[in-house]
């Protein structure tokens, strides 16, 4: 072993003019596709904190111009915000856990071969991604279930996404054996003990999968709540942000010097806004990053 890992680095230490040349390709198409992705993050976070002025005249680039922190005050002085998130961790843990343990309740009796129901059920879920009732039938549908204006019509609504179902399924039928279910029968066990302590502690990667898709899902949720929402208490984040952002356009009355301080605000929460909205899921993505790139070659190679 000792002997290979030496022949390998000295072949990776002799390689020709061609690899080397290669390589470096390779290395500055990477940087440059990674710089015109985080460049524009990065901008948002400067200009976040420079002044309007500056930013429109193109003098923002890689340093702030300016420092100035009114944008985050006026969104932060907004008493709604903080209710707003606390409705917003509610509706993405809460509807978070529901998607992922109906998802994988569904997924694993379509998963099974000698399911009788296994096409029909699977037909039924796709024909969902392509035809819905449309927005009046689902909003009398709700009304008719007294969810309307109630928090549990963001974690209900939602509760299954056929496409994060069919990659559940596909998990399952290629990284948990038929084999395993038939050791598991012969001793009795039945399909609701071997779900929980078989299929579940296996699929701990799909599941991780499925809670970044469906939490970023719930995080970034806006037209349910638009629509099903009237209460102000029970807006979520996005909503909340919204009506910050509205309520600091410049409106066109008043005099010239208010309008133009108002603009300035407003173009310094519009860039704040992004940051408040999209740092928790930038904090919390890094931690699930290596089962995100795991779950995502699920079934691309069997061996």
């Amino acid at each position: 072993m000792f002997h290979k890992k030496r022949k390998m680095h000295r072949s990776f230490g002799t390689q020709s003019m061609a690899d080397r040349l290669f390589d470096i390709f390779n290395y500055t198409a990477l940087g440059l596709v990674a710089l015109m992705v985080l460049y524009p993050l990065y901008f948002i976070v400067i200009a976040s904190f420079s002044d309007p002025v500056a930013i429109n005249n193109g003098k923002v680039s890689f340093w702030p111009v300016g420092f100035n922190t009114l944008g985050y005050q006026r969104i932060f002085e907004n008493t709604k915000i903080w209710r707003s998130y606390s409705n917003t961790i509610f509706y993405t843990v809460v509807g978070t856990t529901i998607n992922v343990i109906m998802t994988m309740m569904f997924a694993y009796p379509l998963s099974r071969k000698n399911f009788f129901a296994r096409k029909p059920l699977t037909l039924f879920a796709m024909f969902t991604m392509y035809f819905q009732g449309g927005m009046i039938p689902t909003y009398l549908w709700v009304n008719a279930l007294h969810l309307y204006n109630t928090p549990w019509i963001m974690v209900l609504l939602p509760a299954i996404n056929v496409f994060n179902l069919i990659i559940a399924i596909n998990y399952i039928k290629n990284n948990i054996p038929e084999e395993l279910y038939e050791a598991a029968s012969i001793d009795g066990c039945s399909h609701i003990k071997y779900f929980v302590q078989v299929v579940l502690p296996l699929s701990k990667t799909i599941m991780v999968v499925l809670t970044l898709y469906y939490g970023v899902a719930h995080w970034n949720e806006f037209m349910n709540g638009l629509i099903y929402l009237r209460d102000e208490g029970l807006h979520p984040l996005q909503l909340t942000l919204r009506s910050i952002l509205l309520q600091n356009q410049a409106s066109g009355l008043g005099d010239v010097d208010s309008i133009i301080e108002q603009q300035k605000a407003a173009e310094l929460i519009k860039y704040g806004v992004i940051i408040v909205s999209t740092l928790p899921v930038l904090v919390i993505y890094p931690f699930l990053q290596k089962h995100f790139a795991k779950g995502v070659m699920v079934g691309s190679v069997k061996g």
